[in-house]
């Protein structure tokens, strides 16, 4: 099988690649990726010189390279993973997300109509479905109630790919996974971004009250997910993946810091995020039932595996902790108090 993956270099979409290469040589990828902040090449050395791997720097936005891309290599599937994918960047400046999450998913879908791409598996996220009251559960008939900007364009880049389905009958498939973890994530989202400054007795700045709760998912679980879904998904469909985890934001801080042996006093309790959804909860039970998909990786053993993969690659989180990351983390935290 040959696999066109958009934003293979990101956390999440880099995981996915070392994965199904590892299974064998009857794979090959070819990589997309614009190399934004959150792109690094770094994540993708165990796997750079295998004989079936190949990179291409650009962007899902540009209709002509996409198209000359699926021309000339025709992929059997994409599997989509590009986006802008940070609440708070979103919201200091939207502009990004939509044109990345939307002009880009609409690009890559006109390239599936034109050219036949046999299957299109678009990765989306729980935060299409907003705040989730206790004790519901959001399956995949849940309304779609976004807050924020970046989780609005998540929403509408999965209605436009659903339209492809039902308008031209293009193979889509929608998974809407819960938040990842792992190695390799950028230390912007909460819990690499608590691991990193734990481990340099920096503060740990939590929002609001960090009660908000949210379902973990170890970063090959999800990858586990989306092959299912790419080799047993119904097209036209929606999968839900979610770890069967939840837990609020604090008792994480609090977990990652009896871990790392730091005291709870780095905890700095700031002004919260505007919009904050307050709980994420997913039913994963149709993705069981079709594919035989199921988280098996333990929170507590994922976080453990997470965090001692921190503390062996500080050169990694040097190189990524760069100007611009900086620059982000003044301008994000600087007014919260």
């Amino acid at each position: 099988m040959k696999l066109l993956v958009t934003g293979g270099a990101g956390f999440i979409g880099s995981a996915f690649v070392r994965r199904v290469l590892g299974t064998g040589d009857r794979v090959s990828v070819i990589n997309l990726d614009k190399l934004t902040y959150a792109g690094n090449l770094d994540n993708l050395t165990p796997v750079s010189q295998h004989p079936g791997y190949r990179f291409v720097h650009g962007d899902i936005c540009d209709g002509p390279l996409v198209n000359s891309l699926v021309t000339d290599e025709r992929p059997d599937a994409i599997v989509h993973f590009a986006a802008e994918s940070h609440v708070d960047r979103s919201i200091l400046s939207p502009e990004p997300v939509f044109d990345t999450n939307l002009r880009g998913t609409f690009t890559l879908l006109e390239a599936v109509r034109r050219h036949h791409v046999p299957r299109y598996v678009h990765v989306s996220t729980d935060e299409v479905y907003g705040s989730v009251d206790a004790p519901h559960e959001a399956d995949e008939t849940y309304p779609l109630r976004p807050s924020s900007p970046y989780s609005a364009s998540k929403a509408g880049s999965d209605l436009l790919a659903l339209s492809y389905f039902t308008t031209f009958r293009c193979p889509v498939l929608v998974t809407r996974a819960s938040n990842n973890y792992g190695p390799y994530q950028f230390p912007e989202k909460l819990i690499p971004l608590m691991i990193s400054n734990a481990l340099e007795d920096r503060p740990l700045p939590v929002y609001g009250d960090g009660l908000q709760v949210r379902d973990w998912l170890y970063v090959d679980d999800h990858c586990r997910a989306v092959e299912a879904v790419l080799a047993k998904g119904r097209e036209g469909e929606v999968y839900n993946i979610g770890g069967n985890r939840a837990l609020p934001n604090l008792e994480v801080v609090r977990q990652i810091l009896a871990a790392t042996g730091k005291p709870e006093t780095l905890i700095t309790h700031v002004a919260d995020r505007p919009g904050h959804d307050r709980r994420y909860a997913l039913s994963s039970d149709k993705i069981l039932r079709e594919t035989g998909w199921a988280s098996e990786v333990q929170f507590e053993d994922g976080l453990a595996c997470t965090i001692r993969w921190y503390q062996d690659n500080p050169e990694w989180v040097r190189r990524v902790k760069s100007g611009e990351y900086h620059e982000y983390y003044a301008r994000n935290y600087a007014n919260r108090g």
